[in-house]
């Protein structure tokens, strides 16, 4: 919508502003570094709104819960956008001047009054309203997501559905107001800076200008193809049709992180060749015919890592290698060799060298700045540029900097792909624990005294009619597959969902439950919406630890 990939806002704005909204994300548990500014903003006089199907323990910080029915964020979005309309909370003068289609988007909301979004959403219409109006009439307010929002079948939508409410505010362009995806991972921000993503060059250039491939081309000496590739979903459907044969995976774990798991690892293990590098033997890498052991950047590599805020940071190797591991880029660049294209040996001073020339959002960030200022965040355009705290200020300036004005998206309510029915009555959504990591690589070994995650987690209600007791091994089957795991109460679930996370595939493996449905836009899969059974199994065996224990502390992680 606003033309860049990145969060709008600095870490220190959460601190200074009126109003949080944090919507599908357990950021107490999924992004505990970021929740520590959070809490200093919550400290000092924000009210907080945390919209999420789990009373999770972020939402115990929280002026207000609303608890909204799993894939229902649009038709929500949608009725705080008309409730501001009505009741003229709206910033018109910067609707005006700063975007295009409001009238389009105030017919579109029409529809979703505060009765009928509370009967799709299950949120009570005063809490709707309470919501609309903190919003609105904040001097400042953000609006922060994360997984919970974008592993649907219509991510992009429920992304959109989000930025509406910030043009409709003018809570966007200004300190202390902005849209902030949470990163889940290290150096995603920066991942997508280089150009890991198939439709992007590095700096975010759109691969299919030709100005900026020629731009590209000309350093390269190469040829760039015009066209975008494979997005990693597009990549599974072009291993199924036999038209992708050849996989070189660099730090990820499809085997166990993909939806339909299952036929995840068929494909993979149906490949005539599978490279893979990484810091650990992953399951994927034991599917490998070749494995290339990588070092662990931010502990024995030199380089940047950018953050969720954009700030491009130096990091230096602490340690040397162990055996025969080797930094990514000196794999990378050895095979090269061995397919007679010589890179040499570049520094990583030269390789960002050679970014900065290339990439407008990072051209004043020399090496020398980043280690005498300790990080700067795009973008900064030349070398007197201190670097940009927030985000879209242009959209406060006149003639917009030139700029063409920001659209308003019209989006409709639609439900997950995957209907609940008699034989799969309980809806299960998937998210993370704070004491692990992703598919549990990097923190699966390590010992915890907070380890929580490998159950499943159901309410009261449902434990009640099912017949499970807490500690209790269970047996839970969708359409793709079934597997048995060990039953916990969480009294912060509502009647009808369920929740685990993914940290422990060699425990339970539960992406085999998983819906592969995905969003045609972004790739995602709707991790969030699948449709289980759960059948009991045997009572819980004696000292089964903390699965055993009802807990009321909504612990767990909604993405």
């Amino acid at each position: 919508m606003f033309g860049a990939g990145g969060g709008t806002s600095s870490y220190r704005e959460i601190e200074e502003t009126d109003v949080i909204v944090l919507w599908g994300s357990n950021a107490r548990e999924a992004h505990p570094i970021f929740f520590h500014h959070l809490m200093k903003g919550l400290d000092n006089g924000a009210r907080m709104y945390c919209i999420d199907p789990r009373r999770t323990s972020s939402s115990r910080f929280a002026d207000a819960w609303l608890g909204l029915d799993v894939g229902t964020d649009i038709a929500l979005a949608n009725a705080v956008g008309r409730e501001i309309i009505a009741n003229d909370w709206h910033d018109r003068a910067f609707i005006d001047r700063a975007t295009t289609g409001f009238d389009h988007y105030r017919a579109a909301v029409e529809p979703y009054t505060l009765d009928r979004a509370a009967a799709i959403t299950g949120v009570p219409g005063e809490a709707i309203a309470e919501l609309a109006r903190a919003y609105a009439t904040a001097e400042q307010a953000q609006i922060l997501w994360t997984l919970g929002i974008t592993e649907h079948h219509n991510a992009v939508d429920n992304v959109l559905a989000l930025c509406n409410l910030a043009l409709l505010t003018g809570h966007i362009g200004r300190w202390g107001s902005g849209l902030v995806p949470l990163r889940g991972q290290n150096n995603v921000q920066g991942g997508g800076d280089m150009g890991a993503l198939p439709n992007k060059l590095p700096g975010f250039a759109d691969i299919v200008d030709a100005e900026a491939r020629a731009r590209f081309e000309a350093v390269w000496e190469a040829p760039v193809p015009p066209e975008p590739g494979l997005h990693l979903t597009l990549m599974f459907e072009a291993m199924e049709r036999g038209d992708l044969r050849a996989v070189y995976c660099i730090g990820e774990n499809p085997a166990d992180s993909e939806a339909d798991v299952t036929n995840a690892r068929k494909l993979l293990a149906d490949l005539e060749l599978l490279i893979v590098q990484d810091i650990f033997l992953t399951r994927t890498a034991e599917l490998a015919d070749v494995v290339f052991p990588a070092s662990v950047a931010w502990a024995e590599s030199d380089g940047t890592v950018t953050s969720s805020e954009r700030r491009v940071q130096r990091v230096r190797a602490a340690v040397p290698p162990p055996g025969e591991a080797r930094d990514d880029i000196d794999i990378i660049g050895e095979l090269a060799r061995r397919l007679d294209y010589d890179w040499g040996k570049p520094s990583p001073q030269d390789l960002w060298d050679e970014l900065r020339s290339l990439s407008p959002l990072h051209r004043g960030m020399s090496w020398e700045r980043l280690e005498a200022e300790g990080g700067l965040q795009w973008p900064c355009p030349d070398e007197d540029h201190p670097g940009s705290p927030f985000l879209h200020g242009w959209l406060w300036e006149p003639d917009l900097g030139g700029r063409q004005p920001a659209p308003f998206s019209v989006v409709e309510h639609a439900g997950p792909i995957e209907e609940l029915s008699d034989e799969f009555p309980l809806r299960l959504t998937t998210g993370r624990a704070l004491d692990s990591y992703n598919t549990g690589v990097q923190s699966g070994s390590l010992e915890s005294p907070i380890r929580s995650g490998d159950t499943i987690d159901v309410s009261e209600a449902d434990a009640a009619r099912l017949g499970i007791t807490a500690g209790m091994r269970v047996r839970v089957t969708s359409p793709r597959g079934s597997v048995e795991m060990p039953a916990r109460i969480d009294p912060g679930l509502p009647e009808g969902l369920t929740f685990t996370t993914f940290h422990f595939p060699e425990l339970v493996d539960v992406n085999q439950l998983t819906n592969d449905a995905w969003d045609k836009r972004s790739g995602t899969s709707e991790f969030k919406a699948a449709s289980i059974r759960i059948e009991p199994l045997a009572a819980a065996s004696p000292g089964s630890g903390p699965a055993a224990v009802v807990d009321g502390s909504g612990a767990g992680a909604g993405g």
